[in-house]
């Protein structure tokens, strides 16, 4: 009911699709702002778990950042508690603080991410992780908020190598260029199953 409606889905209709009791649902959650804080945790939990396992697994920096908006974007399709959860923490004004948290961490993570590819040799020197980390993390919103708005999010993976053949020449050198943007043009087959999960 949140992927539907956001917020200002009822909890009358929450209990009705759910087919639980108004007791039932009060024994877990106290208000809607509290069931509502807790699908934005549990999506937190699903999107941010594959890149902190790329951080444990010292899986290369930029290809992890590329390989993960893929995978954000597979989690779009598919799983409701997903996009339930990215629309509340977009409906910004209604949880204050609290919502931006999910979006700090992507950050944090993307430009711990970033610092790697530098070690690694894989970014331009003049990039600057924080930087760039803010900034493709801004994008991805922006680039599956369009394509929700514009067809449903049924052209997200084209969307989201787009902004990646956008974004990668300012940040790899020439040579590793087609590298990376045959990485970045692997999305449609990361979602066929070609490579496995996220």
């Amino acid at each position: 009911m949140f992927d539907r409606y956001g917020y200002g889905a009822s909890l009358s209709d929450m209990i009705t699709h759910a087919g639980v009791t108004k007791g039932a649902l009060y024994f877990h959650f106290s208000s809607k702002e509290d069931l509502a804080h807790a699908v934005i945790e549990q999506q937190h939990a699903l999107s941010v778990a594959p890149a902190r396992q790329r951080l444990d697994e010292h899986a290369p920096g930029l290809e992890s950042v590329i390989r993960l908006s893929h995978c954000l974007a597979r989690q779009l399709m598919d799983d409701v508690i997903v996009r339930a959860g990215i629309r509340l923490t977009l409906e910004h004004g209604t949880f204050g603080a609290s919502a931006a948290n999910p979006y700090r961490d992507w950050v944090a993570v993307t430009e711990q991410l970033l610092r790697r590819a530098i070690d690694d040799g894989d970014l331009r020197d003049s990039v600057k992780p924080a930087a760039v980390a803010r900034f493709v993390v801004s994008a991805f919103t922006g680039v599956q908020l369009l394509s929700e708005v514009l067809s449903v999010r049924q052209d997200l993976w084209q969307r989201v190598a787009e902004m990646w053949d956008i974004l990668l020449p300012s940040l790899v050198s020439a040579g590793k260029l087609p590298y990376f943007l045959r990485v970045a043009a692997t999305g449609s087959a990361e979602h066929s199953g070609e490579f496995g999960s996220c």
